[in-house]
């Protein structure tokens, strides 16, 4: 059977408008199945049913919640939050998805909902039943919940849906606060319109080539951005099925992630960097002799810096199971500007350019030509979807670089948002750049710095993460990179860089988590491959080789070393560490440091 893209209006004037559709269109088609414990066939949801449903919530909100007003989203990945979003949206309401309370430790989920609470200033709050009693355990500590009109959506009755009156949203009308996860400062309301969403996921069907015959499997949290926009919305805009699990799911055993995609012949379907780093490592042999992956057609990574070294460590793990290179897709976005800037299946593997670190540190670029030069791989995340515009500028001076310098991306698409939530300045700031020298805009200010070479995309970190000591730069993930592959205790993906002021200048200081024990370590003897045992740590063999690998690989001295416990670094919903949090937690002296003598060095600024 050919493939075509999906015929729909080419025009929506929102996502009730695109739901509605389906449902008359494909009433009975899945839209969604849920895996229980990321094995089992759950619940499914089909176009009529969603709608049914959607109808029935938005009809009890209209009787209280005009429209306009924000409203809470606390669900975990599920059916039950894909029609709270859809309710909210067919009410005329602001969605809010964040994060449930984990039930074993509801405390750790207060401080942020707070935070939204006080700043997106809710009139309501939807959550399940079974939720709604763990945060109501909370209420005497945090009034402003309270005050809030909670609704249990798994308890308001389908026949609701006759009462439900069409709130007439448009193009421009909010659907959702995406909150930023808060990697460096504190968390902001980004406002996403129904446009906005819509132009996005038309954009990534096209750039992806996505057709109703293509599957999704999603483990992304829902409140995330890449979550919804990729892993709820884009399936439903294209048609094509989707299969959910938590991302807990996942995290616990990494293998129902690949499983899914085997068993349901996924087509789409993707991750952070660090998902991939956690299959090559928890994977058994004998675990990827049962998968097939030659249906996944477009393994897209990002949300956090793409490593050239995971994408080759993956696609060599799982080429036996039919995975193909060419199916990495790297790509580049945030929430700011809905989701996706850049990206897309391609015909050939990901492009990577070898640029040398000198030059590269002080924001120049410059090929590397020898082995002996110290070099920094990096990862093409793919051309600027249609409709938009990327420009590399000066950060200070506002002026266009040269082809060969690093700057701030700026972009300018209809898939840049409203702005943030109740901050005009800030918002005037970052949504509103024009040129320096040519007045062109306005463009959004990413943060994030970056070139383009041969119309591909390479990010080389953030503004707001760079590291200058003694008026050199140098890029934190580069120096976590370092940690990471300095000793085998350190685990993978935790470890923060960044700089303090320290004795009247800045300083480097590194955190990296350590495992209980020694990781095993991998060798070959006689043409097998086989592990080292486990050996007892010794923090100070690990501090050391920390030292020397940072000043070997980047002739820098790090002034202070801590070593913490699995689980201590502050990370995002979507897995990005945030050093800021880190930063501040270090210079507070809240770090849950390991015992032993590993931190001797530690100090207090």
């Amino acid at each position: 059977m050919s493939r075509t893209l999906v015929e729909v209006p080419g025009v929506f004037s929102s996502l009730v408008e695109l739901l509605r559709w389906r449902a008359v269109q494909q009433p009975e088609r899945r839209a969604y199945t849920y895996l229980i414990d990321g094995e089992i066939d759950g619940p499914q949801l089909t176009y009529a049913v969603l709608d049914r449903q959607a109808r029935a919530l938005a009809a009890a909100l209209q009787r209280s919640a005009p429209r306009g007003e924000r409203v809470l989203l606390l669900y975990p990945t599920g059916l039950e939050f894909i029609t709270a979003f859809f309710g909210c949206l067919y009410a005329g309401l602001i969605a809010v998805p964040l994060p449930p309370p984990n039930p074993a430790q509801p405390q750790r989920a207060l401080p942020r909902l707070q935070t939204v609470t006080n700043d997106a200033r809710p009139l309501a709050a939807l959550t399940t039943a079974a939720i709604l009693a763990k945060v109501e355990r909370l209420f005497p500590q945090a009034p402003e919940l309270q005050r809030l009109q909670w609704q249990a959506s798994d308890k308001i009755p389908d026949s609701l849906a006759e009462d439900w009156q069409d709130p007439a949203v448009t193009s421009h009308s909010l659907a959702l606060l995406q909150y930023t996860s808060g990697s460096t400062v504190e968390p902001k309301g980004v406002m996403v319109s129904h446009g906005n969403i819509l132009h996005n996921v038309l954009c990534t069907q096209y750039a992806g080539a996505l057709t109703e015959d293509d599957t999704f499997v999603s483990w992304l949290p829902v409140f995330h951005d890449m979550g919804l926009i990729s892993g709820i919305i884009q399936p439903l805009y294209t048609g094509m099925p989707c299969v959910l699990m938590l991302p807990q799911s996942f995290l616990q055993r990494p293998v129902r992630w690949l499983q899914a995609i085997s068993r349901y012949r996924a087509t789409h379907s993707g991750g952070p960097n660090s998902a991939y780093d956690l299959c090559v490592r928890r994977i058994s042999v004998e675990q990827r002799a049962a998968l097939d992956l030659s249906s996944w057609k477009a393994a897209f990574t990002g949300a956090e810096p793409v490593r050239a070294d995971t994408l080759k460590r993956f696609a060599e793990a799982f080429s036996s199971c039919g995975f193909r290179a060419h199916a990495l897709s790297p790509c580049y976005g945030l929430a700011e500007t809905t989701l996706m800037v850049t990206g897309g299946p391609r015909q050939n593997e990901p492009v990577l350019y070898s640029a040398q670190a000198a030059p590269l540190a002080q924001h120049r670029v410059v090929a590397s030509t020898t082995p002996s030069q110290p070099t920094r791989i990096l990862v093409g995340c793919g051309e600027s979807l249609q409709d938009s515009r990327i420009v590399i500028s000066h950060p200070e001076s506002r002026i266009a670089c040269r082809p060969d310098e690093v700057g701030e991306i700026w972009l300018s698409s209809p898939s840049v948002t409203q702005g943030y939530w109740n901050r005009p300045e800030e918002s005037e700031r970052t949504f509103r750049a024009y040129l320096a020298d040519t007045g062109a805009g306005p463009f959004l200010r990413t943060g994030d710095l970056g070139f383009m070479k041969d119309g591909q995309l390479f990010v080389t970190g953030r503004i707001k993460d760079l590291i200058i000591i003694e008026g050199r730069n140098h890029y934190p993930q580069d120096i976590e990179l370092t940690v990471e592959h300095s000793h085998p205790s350190i685990r993978f993906g935790s470890c923060a860089a960044f700089s303090v002021e320290i004795d009247d200048g800045e300083r480097l200081v590194i955190v990296a988590e350590v495992e209980s024990h020694s990781r095993p370590a991998m060798f070959r003897g006689n043409g097998e491959a086989g592990v080292r045992r486990r050996e007892p740590l010794d923090t100070g063999a690990i501090t050391r080789a920390i030292r020397r690998a940072v000043a070997e690989e980047h002739d820098v001295r790090a002034h202070t070393v801590v070593l913490v416990q699995p689980g201590s670094i502050p990370k995002t919903s979507s897995g990005k560490l945030q050093r800021y949090a880190c930063r501040t937690a270090f210079l507070n002296g809240s770090l849950a440091l390991l015992l032993g003598g590993g931190n001797a060095d530690a100090v207090s600024p």
